[in-house]
């Protein structure tokens, strides 16, 4: 009996494993989708100002769904078998964390720019506004 239960449990992991991998892979294929056709508009209208905008939105999609794998691996993790593919498990983890990390990194550093270059461009077309020190 306990032995059936086991089996069941690990069963019923390993497909919310694969669900949770599937919204993962979703998520990027959304992702690129919405970018890629922010980038074609972008080139037919001549708009390259608009491709840190376009970053930040594929970026933001595959931040997602990193979190997604890194929860399919933690799952994976809670009926691994053997010391070894935990081990494969923990590094792979540890790879997406730091992806991740560093995405979100970029993430905030492009949209300081982009507020930044907003900020100067909106000052410049108001008329009136006499450049000098902020107060």
């Amino acid at each position: 009996m306990r032995e059936q239960v086991e089996l069941l449990v690990r069963e019923g992991v390993q497909w919310l494993r694969l669900m949770v991998e599937l919204t993962g892979a979703v998520i990027v294929a959304m992702g690129v989708g919405i970018a890629g056709w922010r980038f074609a508009l972008a080139l037919v209208r001549r708009m390259t100002a608009d491709f840190t905008a376009i970053r930040l939105v594929l970026a933001r999609y595959l931040a997602l769904a990193l979190e997604f794998q890194l929860g399919a691996d933690i799952l994976s993790t809670a009926v691994a078998p053997s010391w070894t593919q935990i081990g494969q498990l923990g590094a792979i983890a540890i790879i997406r964390t730091a992806l991740n990390y560093f995405l979100s990194l970029e993430m905030r550093d492009e949209r300081a720019t982009s507020e930044a270059e907003r900020h100067v461009a909106t000052r410049a077309a108001a008329p009136g506004v006499v450049a000098g020190p902020e107060r």
